[in-house]
């Protein structure tokens, strides 16, 4: 039996690789529903997932979950635990948070860019999760992991692609890439840091001429003590010669 799993996930696995792109580590987002599962399993995912999937792994949740948990109370306290333990992914549910169902929804949309595998127990969030082309669903049965076979919506998809009518998300991002290589398209980003600055002209201040310091405004007190003193020799000098004078019409 658990050979057959194997195979059948391996089959799967191989569909969404050669048609999506998937690729490892597998990046699986759970939600509160899926921990509980295993839970109540005694499944450990981190242990389990790896061989079933039979490749590396990485264990995902939201905010949005986290919060759904926490908020569920007690009952759900050992769920809360596990998904506390999962690498938590940046959702755009910032300020107000939502249900951990529409989380999930809205971190694969446009195709699923980051190749993600959403892994539920919530049968409303499967069916939307089918109804979108390219997503891989994981859920827990009889106390085993299950990869589900790929969705009608999916297959249907698919055939479109290979009879040229669409084009699939990994073929756009490797057409994007190999333009990239030929250097048919320029990244934004290099554009704007090989902007070259502009050529700015002097600046009008460094080309004011400097204004003349006012001749005899700024004296120091040095020089006012010079010219007190050149005055009183001045006046001395002239006293002692006046009184010669005097000396000589007396004789």
């Amino acid at each position: 039996m658990k050979i057959t799993r194997q195979k059948h996930a391996k089959k799967h696995l191989g569909f969404f690789r050669n048609n999506f792109g998937v690729r490892e580590p597998y990046q699986i987002l759970v939600d509160g529903t899926f921990c509980q599962a295993a839970l109540r399993g005694r499944i450990q995912l981190r242990e389990q997932l790896p061989r079933y999937l039979m490749g590396e792994t990485q264990l995902c949740t939201t905010r949005c979950v986290l919060k759904e948990l926490e908020t569920l109370g007690k009952d759900l306290y050992g769920a809360k635990l596990i998904a506390q333990k999962c690498q938590v992914r940046n959702c755009p549910h910032f300020k107000n948070a939502v249900s951990g169902s529409e989380c999930l929804l809205s971190m694969v949309e446009d195709g699923n860019p980051h190749h993600y595998f959403v892994a539920t127990q919530d049968q409303n969030l499967s069916m939307k999760i089918k109804k979108r082309p390219g997503i891989p669903l994981m859920f827990i049965i009889q106390n085993t992991i299950v990869l589900d076979k790929p969705s009608p919506k999916t297959i249907a998809f698919v055939k479109a692609v290979e009879s040229g009518q669409l084009v699939s998300v990994h073929e756009k991002q490797s057409i994007r890439q190999l333009k990239e290589e030929q250097g048919l398209v320029r990244d934004p980003e290099l554009r704007r840091r090989k902007k070259r600055k502009k050529i700015s002209g002097p600046n009008p201040l460094s080309c004011l001429k400097k204004k003349k310091k006012a001749q005899g405004t700024n004296s120091s007190p040095s020089e006012k003590k010079r010219k007190r003193k050149r005055i009183r020799n001045r006046s001395t000098s002239k006293v002692l010669s006046e009184k010669q004078n005097n000396a000589e019409a007396e004789g």
